[in-house]
């Protein structure tokens, strides 16, 4: 990973908070939140333990925030 990418990652957890609700996220972001990689985050998908993304566009999916604060909380709780 570059450190373009690392930065833009880093500063994307930062204002993950002040994201709104209807906010999408790609999956680098998604794997900085749970703390682990790509394959891992798909086998989560699959299991129903993290959401499942959105098609967003032909060849893109995205997370919604709204759905991933609920998991990250529930994984809390």
């Amino acid at each position: 990973m570059s450190k373009n990418t690392t930065t833009a990652i880093s500063a994307s957890l930062e204002n993950f908070d002040e994201l709104p609700d209807s906010a999408h996220v790609r999956l680098p972001i998604v794997c900085a939140l749970y703390g682990f990689g790509p394959a891992t985050a798909w086998r989560y998908v699959k299991a129903g333990r993290i959401p499942a993304p959105k098609k967003i566009g032909p060849r893109v999916v995205a997370w919604s925030v709204r759905e991933l604060r609920a998991s990250l909380l529930a994984i809390a709780a």
